[in-house]
């Protein structure tokens, strides 16, 4: 794709895909492509350059409640299906989102800026859910479990809560609903999903392939609009019985005190300040290259991004030379032109970057490469690295999210260990060592949720994810995925 084809202002932004129809720009509740009450609408931009992609439906609270009343009004028959029957339609989901991978990473770039690349990838990661828990789907039998009183039989069942409010972030608009939606799903729960109003093109094109896949009508619904409208209904009535959300520390607490009134399950993922520990027997030219994946993947507007590196002083010099190198060597522009640095989301991202910069500068940090808007357009922000960042800078207790990296040394291991451990979040950390010791002793102190140990990707669909502290609660993929969204039932029969 180049630049002359995309969308301009105004353009019909559909007629760049091969399946016109996974463009919608409705909301879909109980089984219907819905407008908003008096057409109410709001504009979905490309990030890279402002362009008006799509006018899409804002929901209000009236229709908030219908969602829900519609989820509870499918939950027995959804609830009751054979298990079989929930993995069938989830497989067929599964296949066309393969089936249309082509498309939906091209709606993702247009609506969130990352390359094709990272949007494809993004894809194959969200489907895989999907094909997990339509396995899983058939696994949570009953457990029958030794008795502790005579003359009776004990089991234990695990039952679907009911309706799930899913609520999702900008930054992976695909994978962060695949991954609530299926495994609640797959419990046998229905579900109300609400994307951010900035990406919300995604999950309506999720939801058409829903359609196609057989889901009974009121079992998935996608409500666009104001979160402070759609989710505070969620919030406020007891039919809504889990909550899952990925997004801000600061959002997930206010979730979290509203969620008391009504006692919700709430599984939260949230900020991270994930550190990178290197030290001196690493393989140094390997660090380096994880570094920057784990840095600058999506633009660095990731959770799991490196925030905080630390290097240990012997090596300290050099990997600041190779990692500035290879920083100023990232090329920046539309994803549409798989540009390894993308936009940023909006101008409040824009200004993080620029103030932390000059916060870390001021504070004697040294300017290695970049630290200026890039000329590619508004919203972009040249990669930056800053060396010798001191401890009181922004950037090492901020989540920076954006293509800005501090690295700062340290001399021993209780040094490191201290630093990446003094921070409120524990989402994940980064280790790159050789001494099979020193890696266990770190991976066992790290309070993270998940540690990566000499690489960078560690999640996938059968793994827990999910941070400790102000990370979140809970954990996402993996069997452990599906616990949120049932209950345990305990069941004592006398057979005497």
């Amino acid at each position: 794709m180049s630049l002359d084809q995309l969308p301009r202002s105004g353009d019909k932004s559909s007629n760049l895909l091969h399946d016109a129809s996974l463009w919608r720009e409705d909301a879909y509740v109980d089984g219907a492509w819905c407008a908003a009450k008096g057409d109410a609408r709001f504009d979905v931009t490309d990030p890279a350059d402002g362009a008006r992609l799509a006018s899409v439906a804002s929901l209000g609270a009236a229709q908030s409640r219908a969602a829900v009343e519609a989820a509870q009004a499918a939950f027995p028959d959804w609830s009751m299906s054979l298990p079989q029957e929930r993995a069938q339609i989830l497989r067929r989901w599964y296949d066309l989102i393969v089936e249309h991978r082509e498309d939906l990473a091209l709606i993702m770039t247009l609506e969130q800026g990352k390359s094709l690349d990272e949007s494809r990838g993004e894809i194959d990661y969200g489907a895989s859910f999907v094909e997990f828990y339509a396995e899983e789907a058939k696994r949570p039998n009953i457990e029958g479990v030794t008795s502790h009183l005579k003359g009776a039989e004990v089991e234990v069942w695990r039952e679907p809560v009911g309706v799930a409010g899913l609520i999702t972030p900008w930054n992976f608009p695909h994978a962060m609903l695949t991954r609530k939606a299926a495994a609640a799903l797959a419990a046998g729960c229905t579900v109300v999903a609400h994307p951010s109003h900035e990406t919300p093109l995604s999950a309506l094109a999720l939801a058409e392939l829903a359609v196609r896949a057989g889901f009974p009508r009121g079992v998935f619904n996608v409500l666009p609009g104001s979160a402070r409208v759609i989710v505070a209904e969620w919030m406020a009535t007891p039919t809504v019985r889990a909550i899952s959300f990925t997004g801000s520390t600061e959002v997930g607490r206010l979730l979290f005190r509203q969620s008391a009134d009504t006692v919700k399950r709430m599984v939260m993922e949230l900020g991270g300040h994930a550190p990178f520990l290197v030290f001196a027997d690493a393989e140094l030219e390997r660090a380096v290259e994880c570094a920057i994946s784990a840095k600058f993947a999506t633009s660095g507007q990731d959770c799991l991004a490196a925030n905080r590196i630390l290097v240990e002083r012997p090596v300290y010099d050099e990997f600041c030379a190779r990692f500035a190198q290879k920083t100023a060597a990232l090329t920046v522009g539309r994803g549409l032109d798989n540009a390894a640095i993308g936009p940023l989301m909006n101008l409040d991202a824009l200004n993080k970057q620029i103030e932390q910069v000059e916060d870390a500068v001021a504070s004697g940090a040294r300017l290695l490469t970049g630290g200026a808007k890039h000329d590619a357009g508004e919203l972009f922000y040249q990669p930056t690295v800053l060396a010798d960042v001191p401890a009181e800078a922004r950037i090492f207790h901020e989540e920076t999210f954006g293509p800005v990296a501090g690295i700062a040394p340290f001399d021993s291991e209780d040094e490191a260990l201290a630093r990446a451990n003094d921070t409120e979040y524990g989402l994940v950390a980064y280790v790159h060592a050789e001494n099979a010791h020193r890696i266990y002793r770190l991976t066992r102190a790290l309070q993270y949720g998940m540690v990566a140990v000499n690489r960078t990707k560690v999640t996938g669909a059968p793994i827990p994810f999910g941070g400790m502290k102000q990370s979140g609660l809970g954990r996402e993929g993996a069997r452990l995925g599906m616990e949120a969204f049932t209950e345990v039932k305990y069941v004592c029969r006398d057979y005497a």
